[in-house]
């Protein structure tokens, strides 16, 4: 048994690969592709031989669903045997490594690294709390790959969304994943890792971007997906910096690879019953998730149903507005579009939080609405402001905005993302 370093004794962790019942389809990749025979099943589930297993990975990029990347921290003496796995419907609850315990010579970092977590927690902080995802959203998959263990995506295609003099160099850039499985989600992001390492030496941290595409893809039915990436050149007070990621992914050209990990997200997902409304409020790139949905409602408004789609959107000029032009040419009975300009020539200063106002009547007609599903993303700093607009429309038209948000966070239909 080994010691921790006061010299009181540890118990070993071993960090078990297991095959998630929940999802995996029994297509029998794994079992194909495992050079070792570790992993055989019967009739109910997929299993791993933690006798057999050499962790080398072979079976993970294969799984067309992600259920083969599965792992929990367990006591080395009380691994997960085949008879338990044959039994599950559902992967037990992960064990916490606790102060004391030691790991094998097996990683013991989760798929769900650090960095990302705390990036996580300060986009949602405004929300107030855990919000649920819709009651109807569908499944999404997360962590399918690691930090450790990133899937490499193409880029096909770089275009600069924002005019050519405007100050704001935005860019819609297409990954392809090929052959590798990647599902993701409206409102999921992807961790980017750029290559290099900062001044400690050190990789450079990852960074987590919205998916831009609706779920079947940039280009419908293939393997793909986009991001609305600003080449940061300053910080938020305005002093000259060069933003890692930003900078690595606005000059990519196509053909260049880039080292993906993810998909994360399980909350800021879109609502998928009929009838159900969108009330989308975002800055900037924070247009990202709201493109998503408003291209998977487009689409399936192919199909005769309605978009229900109302967004509000600033910027500081027409030129530095993402996806301006397309979003112009819909149809406004598909979708009720507002837009705010901060620094136009000779025009008042216009922000979001204006225009909601201005539009208070509607908007608190969206939000007594059971089916109105609310999204804010973008600057943290437009978070007050538009709260103070929901709070005054709620007292002018008979709500409790600090009763009703709360509400709508508990039901999944209050939703916040800024950075």
């Amino acid at each position: 048994m080994a010691a921790n370093v006061d010299g009181a004794p540890s118990v070993a962790i071993l960090r078990q690969h297991l095959i998630d019942p929940e999802i995996c389809i029994r297509c029998n990749t794994c079992e194909e592709t495992c050079p070792v025979n570790a992993i055989s099943h019967d009739s109910r589930n997929y299993v791993v031989d933690v006798e057999k297993c050499k962790l080398c990975y072979n079976c993970i990029s294969p799984c067309p669903t992600g259920a083969i990347d599965s792992w929990r921290n367990v006591h080395t003496s009380e691994a997960y045997s085949l008879a338990d796995q044959l039994l599950w419907d559902e992967l037990p609850v992960q064990l916490a490594l606790e102060e004391g315990h030691t790991a094998d010579a097996e990683e013991t970092s989760t798929t769900f690294p650090d960095d990302v977590e705390r990036i996580a927690a300060a986009a949602t902080s405004g929300q107030g709390g855990v919000a649920p995802p819709p009651w109807s959203a569908a499944h999404p998959y997360v962590n399918l790959y690691s930090i450790q263990r990133p899937t490499v995506a193409t880029v096909s295609g770089n275009f600069r969304l924002t005019a050519e003099d405007a100050s704001s160099d935005i860019r819609h850039i297409v990954l392809d994943f090929g052959n590798a499985s990647f599902p993701v989600l409206e409102g999921q992001t992807i961790g980017i890792l750029a290559p290099g390492v900062d001044a400690s030496g050190k990789p450079h941290h990852v960074r987590l971007y919205s998916i831009a595409s609706p779920r079947d893809g940039e280009r419908p039915h293939y393997n793909n997906l986009s991001l609305t990436v600003k080449r940061v050149t300053a910080d938020h007070d305005g002093a000259p910096v060069r933003g890692v990621a930003s900078n690595f992914l606005c000059d990519l050209k196509k053909g260049d690879t880039v080292q993906v990990v993810g998909p994360y997200g399980t909350s800021f997902l879109m609502p998928n019953h009929p009838g159900s409304k969108l009330l989308m409020i975002c800055t900037g790139t924070g247009s990202a998730p709201m493109r998503a949905m408003t291209e998977r409602r487009r689409r399936k408004s192919a199909t005769g149903e309605d978009g229900n789609l109302t967004l509000f959107f600033g910027a500081r000029t027409p030129g530095e507005l993402p996806y301006f032009g397309p979003l112009t040419r819909l149809p406004k009975e598909f979708l009720d579009i507002n837009l705010a300009f901060s620094r136009v020539p000779d025009q008042p200063r216009q922000y979001v939080q204006d225009l909601i106002r201005a539009r208070g009547k509607d908007v608190a007609g969206l939000l007594r609405d059971e089916n109105t599903y609310l999204y804010l993303c973008g600057l943290k700093s437009m978070e007050k402001g538009v709260d103070e607009a929901f709070s005054d429309i709620c007292d002018e038209n008979g709500l409790d905005w600090k009763k009703l948000k709360m509400e709508l966070l508990q039901h999944g239909r209050y939703h916040v993302e800024t950075y």
